[in-house]
């Protein structure tokens, strides 16, 4: 078949490129894809206890568990918002137990490789309270906050397991709401849910108070979550999530993103293995000093998005099997 005129044979010349490297482009994305960055050095191994001077090695979450609650508190330069979140979560908790003597918990704040004293800010309620309270793990470079999340959940003791963000902007009260989804919703065959705390219910409210531009970025976003990763799905981004152990040991012994988008990672890795996700509505305010540099963070996120759908659809990402003991 001959094309009949200059603007016919370009099409198809043009077409015929960009199959090519398309097809390029997915061979080098399948076979340049890596297994989930697991790696520590040796003092991300272990936390200090204040008390004795000593370093004492973390557990792993593939050992049974030891309490009921681990938070995971994600931390990058936060040495100015981490007391107030800390001494709030921590009130709640201690009335939590004194309510219920079962209710025992832990708090592991991860510094994401902070240039400030966010490890020492830590240390500092861990002396207070014990290390059997307060751990501190500490990233000797930053990794990110799905990153540091990882690391952090890979060494609780927790039978259920939350990640909440330094800047307390999720109520800790609002825990308790997730806890019922989470049991309700968790099989006994499995014992694997996940629950998500969701400002679904204030979007109005943000887009009345938010420029054009984070208006436009939010809408793309969320589009861009739905057509590639995750549905049903309404916040996929909130820093308020509960796992029961064994789904946080599914879940984030696959992932691969250590940025923003670690969470619609989560998601999707956990609708792939039809892990029930819920979302109940928290109360949520904005906190300033956000790590988030809006075009920047966003076209990272973009990007993060459209390779975890092209590589794990393509098999360069693969759902991993647990390990039979921790590393």
């Amino acid at each position: 078949m001959s094309c009949t005129g200059d603007a016919q044979c370009l099409l198809s010349c043009a077409g015929g490129v960009l199959a090519v490297v398309g097809v390029v482009v997915l061979l080098v994305i399948r076979f340049t894809s890596s297994k989930p960055d697991l790696k520590r050095y040796p003092d991300e191994k272990s936390f200090v206890d204040p008390k004795s001077g000593k370093r004492v090695n973390f557990p792993s979450i593939l050992d049974s568990s030891s309490l009921y609650l681990s938070i995971i508190v994600p931390a990058y330069n936060e040495e100015e918002r981490l007391p107030s979140m800390l001494d709030e979560t921590l009130e709640y908790l201690k009335e939590r137990q004194a309510e219920k003597s079962s209710f025992t918990y832990e708090i592991i704040i991860v510094d994401d490789g902070s240039r400030d004293k966010t490890t020492q800010v830590g240390l500092k309620y861990s002396e207070q309270y014990g290390s059997n309270v307060i751990r501190v793990l500490t990233l000797v470079q930053n990794r990110g906050k799905g990153g540091a999340v990882k690391l952090g959940m890979l060494s609780a003791r927790g039978e259920v397991l939350l990640f909440a963000d330094a800047d307390a902007a999720t109520k800790i009260s609002d825990l308790i709401r997730l806890e019922e989804a989470l049991h309700k919703d968790a099989p006994k065959k499995t014992d694997m849910a996940i629950c998500c705390g969701s400002r679904a219910h204030l979007q109005d409210q943000a887009v009345a108070e938010r420029t054009l531009l984070r208006n436009f970025l939010m809408h793309g976003f969320h589009f861009v979550v739905w057509f590639l990763c995750v549905r049903g799905v309404r916040d996929t981004q909130c820093g308020f999530k509960l796992l029961t152990r064994k789904a946080a040991a599914r879940v984030f012994y696959t992932m691969h993103v250590d940025r923003w988008a670690f969470d619609v990672e989560l998601l999707y890795v956990a609708q792939q293995l039809k892990i029930p996700i819920s979302e109940v509505a928290v109360n949520w305010q904005e906190i300033e000093g956000s790590k988030m540099v809006p075009l920047f963070s966003w076209i990272q996120m973009a990007k993060d998005l459209i390779l975890i759908s092209l590589r794990y659809t393509s098999g360069g990402w693969r759902i991993e099997a647990i390990p039979e003991k921790s590393e």
